[in-house]
């Protein structure tokens, strides 16, 4: 493995860490409130990032969402290109990148996803790869915005759907990081099918690395906070740095912020071999989880009172944690996941439900 970013990736990350730095600002965050920053994102698309992502492939998008986590930028950035640009460049038909990545790459569409699989969403085939879908996804990030979204359906489908579809509605609903979430519905709206078997769990390994790279960022923030406030606030006459309980609760943090971006690297950098990441995706999603949780509460903790006052720069960091922890999942959840791939055992319930066949023929 090889981690090491080549040209074209480091000059891609030289730049958008100078554009979210220079324009994510805690005064224009503030400002932004749920919504996209216009100018920000206006930005992104001119400089050519969302495009570049699909030269630069998987690991040089998590290197960008990382620098958006760093300053929690108000764009739709990873959310485009994870469910649009690279989901469609990986395995549109011809004519599905030709109507879609224009728009995608010069920022004029927004693209999100409901992901995982829908249980509630049902998809009837009709000719060809179009299909009527109906069902309702609770909560999906930007999709306030968004032009188009990507279903998963209870059979692990994917399907392409436009939000201004006469079958889509979309009703604003909150969420712990202000990502201008929205509640789907779908009444027979029209999709379009995207790629065929074995997709959903390709897109599913590229949505899960790319948000545990935005938790690394968001992580790594929130840590270049902390250092900032522990070195410069006294107390007894004395940097609260050089307390030996601070420094080991930020060394943990320190740690799992590591682990986190370690394992999204190497997810990454699998997908980008053509090689199986299953076990990878759902590693770094875990890491993301967890440890991403524990970061942000630290950071926080680690700033005494003033972590409490919602305005603080910090606390945004602690929402953006919590939000991408919840989105990839439940730790035990991914855990009880990743246990099953790798041991290539079933679930409880398919278990028992074997044992009940059993014995019910051996007792005949």
């Amino acid at each position: 493995m090889d981690f090491t970013p080549t040209e074209e990736q480091t000059a891609a990350r030289e730049l958008a860490a100078r554009i979210f730095g220079d324009l994510a600002t805690h005064e224009r965050l503030a400002a932004a409130g749920s919504g996209t920053d216009a100018e920000l994102w206006k930005a992104l698309c001119a400089a050519g990032l969302p495009g570049a992502v699909e030269e630069i492939g998987l690991l040089g998008l998590v290197l960008l969402l990382e620098e958006q986590g760093r300053t929690t930028a108000q764009v739709p950035f990873a959310a485009t290109c994870a469910y649009g640009v690279l989901a469609v460049a990986r395995h549109g038909t011809h004519a599905q990148r030709a109507r879609l990545l224009p728009g995608l790459r010069a920022g004029t569409a927004v693209a999100t996803g409901a992901f995982p699989a829908q249980p509630g969403v049902r998809a009837e085939e009709r000719t060809g790869a179009v299909g009527r879908l109906t069902g309702v996804v609770r909560s999906v990030p930007w999709l306030r915005e968004a032009t188009q979204v990507l279903v998963a359906d209870a059979g692990r489908r994917l399907w392409l759907v436009r939000t201004d579809d006469p079958g889509v509605r979309r009703h604003p609903v909150e969420t712990t990081a202000p990502w201008a979430a929205g509640r789907l519905t779908l009444d027979r709206a029209a999709g379009d099918r995207l790629g065929g078997p074995g997709v959903y769990e390709d897109v599913l390994g590229i949505v899960r690395t790319a948000w545990a790279a935005l938790q690394a960022g968001v992580c790594a923030g929130a840590l270049a906070r902390v250092v900032a406030h522990t070195t410069t606030r006294e107390q007894f006459g004395r940097p609260l740095s050089a307390n030996q309980g601070v420094l080991l609760r930020a060394a943990d943090a320190y740690m799992d912020t590591e682990a986190i971006r370690v394992t999204a690297y190497e997810a990454a950098w699998r997908c980008d071999q053509g090689l199986d990441a299953a076990p990878q995706t759902l590693t770094a999603a875990w890491w993301a989880a967890e440890a991403g949780t524990r970061v942000v509460h630290a950071a926080q903790h680690l700033h005494g009172g003033i972590g409490a006052d919602v305005d603080h720069p910090v606390h945004r960091h602690f929402l953006w944690g919590r939000q991408v922890a919840g989105y990839v999942g439940g730790g035990a959840a991914l855990l009880e996941e990743l246990g099953e791939l790798v041991t290539g055992s079933p679930g409880l319930d398919e278990v028992s439900g074997t044992v009940e066949r059993r014995a019910g023929h051996e007792s005949r």
